[in-house]
């Protein structure tokens, strides 16, 4: 089975995206903002992370530099989830090495797309 790490300071957000992908046999962990995010790939690196942009402590910008920065971190594929539409936060996320994004609000078809290759 896949894994999936939800990165996002909203408990909503975090329990709908984990149903939708245990749903797509993904086993799913979570954390609540970058630092815990990071720290928890340390341990163990998940195969995609679903991440959030606006966050606590360390936001999704900063955990992805760090993330592909550590060894091993250039491998999980990260999606990008963000309420920002602006074409420039999108292409900061993709030059920090996002593989892709998607806007919220999001359903389960749009995530199942956007997870699809990954499953």
């Amino acid at each position: 089975m896949k894994s999936c790490l939800i990165v996002d300071d909203s408990s909503i957000i975090r329990k709908v995206a984990r149903r939708f992908l245990e749903d797509m046999d993904f086993v799913v962990d979570e954390a609540e903002d970058g630092q815990d995010a990071y720290d928890k790939c340390t341990r163990e690196m998940p195969d995609v992370i679903l991440l959030d942009w606006q966050m606590p402590v360390m936001g999704g910008l900063e955990f992805l530099k760090a993330l592909r920065g550590y060894a091993g971190g250039d491998k999980p594929a990260v999606i990008y989830c963000t309420t920002e539409r602006d074409i420039g936060h999108i292409a900061m996320a993709r030059k920090a090495g996002a593989n892709d994004h998607m806007l919220k609000p999001f359903d389960q078809a749009m995530l199942e797309a956007k997870f699809q290759p990954f499953v």
